[in-house]
């Protein structure tokens, strides 16, 4: 799994941040840094309901396939 915050779109809400800290952070801007990109499975559950959260669409995350 692979996660992507999208800078420009952010608004610094901080949902992420206090949703998945291991995985999110704010810059000094303010706007979302993603810490961790490849973060395990057990984060799943958090990872999409910070997804859901993100009042601006910032976020989002994608699988990776395994290699074959």
């Amino acid at each position: 799994m692979r996660v992507h915050a999208d800078r420009d779109r952010c608004m610094a809400a901080g949902h992420c941040a206090v949703t998945v800290p291991g995985v999110f952070d704010h810059g000094d801007d303010g706007l979302v840094v993603v810490v961790d990109e490849k973060p395990g499975e057990d984060f799943l559950e958090e990872l999409e309901l910070a997804v859901d959260l993100c009042p601006s669409r910032a976020l989002s995350l994608s699988r990776e396939e395994a290699p074959g």
